[in-house]
Order: C-alpha cells, then sequence, then structure tokens
C-alpha cells in the first residue's frame, strides 16, 4: 500500500514536470531555441496567485486565470525582447540569454518580496480521497486530471486548428512556411504564450502540492522538467508528458 502512495505522488509530482516540460518541448521544436527562462515564469505564476489570493481576497480560480494571462503577457514581451532580436544569432547567443533573462526574474522577485519564504495557500479545496489505508489528497487528483486534459488539449489543438497547423509548418521549415503565408513571428509569440500559460498553471500545482514559495521556487523544477523533454525526445508532446510521469516516478 505504502509503494502504491509513493507511485500516486510520483505521477502528480510528474505530471507538473510534464506540464513544465511542454513548454519547453514546443517552443524547441518551434523556434529551436531553449528556453531556460521558463522556470522563472512558474515562480512569476505562483507569486500572481499569492498575492491574488492572499492580499487581493480573490477567488482562487479567478487568481489562476489571471496568473495564466500574466505569464501569457510575460512570455510574449520576453519573446520580443530578448529571443527575436537573436532569431539568426547563434545557438550559443540564445542560451546566454535565456539565462540572463533567468537570472533577471529571479532579481526582480527578489527586490519585489525578499528572500523569505512565502507560505503558499492552496487553490485546491481541502479534500481527499480515502481507499482503505491510502489517501489520496485533492491536489493530487487534480494535478493528474489537468496533466491529461491539458496534453489532450495540446495535441487536438496542433492537429486541427489552423494555428496549430502554422505551427508544425514553422517547426519543419520557417523559410518555407512564411513562403506559404504563414506568419512565422506571429506563430513562435502564440507558441511563447501558450507554454508561459502552461507554466502559470504548472506553478500553482506545485505550489499547491508543496505550499512554499520563493524567488527561487521554478529554477529546479524547471531544469527537472527540461531533463524530462530531453527524457521523451524534445521536441514532441506524447514524450514531454511520458518523460514527466517516468521522472516524478523515479
Amino acid at each position: 500500500m505504502q509503494f502504491i502512495s509513493y507511485l500516486i505522488n510520483g505521477i502528480s509530482l510528474g505530471s507538473v514536470y510534464a506540464i513544465i516540460a511542454l513548454g519547453y518541448t514546443m517552443v524547441y521544436g518551434i523556434a529551436k531555441m531553449l528556453n531556460f527562462a521558463h522556470g522563472d515564469i512558474i515562480m512569476v505564476g505562483s507569486y500572481v496567485v499569492y498575492i491574488a489570493v492572499s492580499s487581493l481576497g480573490l477567488n482562487p480560480i479567478l487568481s489562476v486565470v489571471i496568473s495564466a494571462i500574466a505569464c501569457l503577457v510575460l512570455g510574449v514581451v520576453i519573446e520580443k525582447v530578448a529571443y527575436k532580436p537573436l532569431r539568426h544569432a547563434s545557438k550559443l547567443a540564445v542560451l546566454i540569454t535565456a539565462i540572463g533573462v533567468s537570472y533577471f526574474l529571479q532579481n526582480v522577485a527578489l527586490l519585489i518580496f525578499g528572500a523569505n519564504t512565502k507560505s503558499f495557500t492552496s487553490v485546491v479545496p481541502a479534500v481527499s480521497l480515502k481507499l482503505g489505508s491510502l489517501t489520496i489528497t485533492a491536489e493530487t487528483i487534480v494535478t493528474i486530471v489537468a496533466c491529461i486534459v491539458i496534453m489532450i488539449g495540446l495535441m487536438i489543438f496542433i492537429k486541427k486548428t489552423k494555428a496549430g497547423q502554422a505551427m508544425l509548418a514553422v517547426s519543419e521549415d520557417k523559410d518555407a512556411a512564411q513562403l506559404m503565408g504563414v506568419n512565422v513571428n506571429g506563430t513562435i509569440s502564440l507558441t511563447f504564450a501558450i507554454g508561459s500559460g502552461l507554466a502559470a498553471i504548472a506553478g500553482v500545482l506545485l505550489c499547491s502540492a508543496y505550499p512554499t514559495l520563493t524567488p527561487y521556487t521554478g529554477s529546479m523544477p524547471g531544469i527537472k522538467a527540461f531533463t524530462a523533454a530531453v527524457f521523451g525526445g524534445i521536441g514532441s508532446i506524447p514524450g514531454a508528458f511520458i518523460g514527466g510521469i517516468l521522472l516524478g516516478i523515479i
């Protein structure tokens, strides 16, 4: 029974890694770059929810929506300001910039919120499911369900919508896609927006399960999720999902 409990917790944590890894894998698959600031967008999203719930007293679901929108905008701004000018630069220049953006976000959070650990209020109702001697928390159930729904939604979006088809075209060949009338810049910005919105959701789920928040909250989960993305074959959405789950269980 203890093994099953560990397994369920592993799947829950792996689901968070999988959601974060989806952001990495989409950006890499389409823009062919590693956005190492992705982990810090998780932290920004968590702080937005923390302020909305603790300071402003807003509804948790509304707070998550506000957080996702804030991170979505942040993702697009980062792409326009930091990455778009380096579209034709060397891979190393883009990588160094990504690390620089990561440090910038961490230090801005340090200046605004300080280094003290904040106690995060879970956005999930404090209920649990009891199966004999096994107790499954609401956070665990919501995290696993959210991960599955997000992955299925992304797969449908990419295969069935015009924007999704444009993403596939850009990931195959940017120049050919542009010749066929695809707005390459708009498609890359949309990819960053989706990835950053997912990071906000992942951050909220992570901090609901482990209710502490610091300016460095997103760093380690971000690195682990990158490992999960590579583990599942970076650029593959089902691969990111499987990689995240496996890493969580391991």
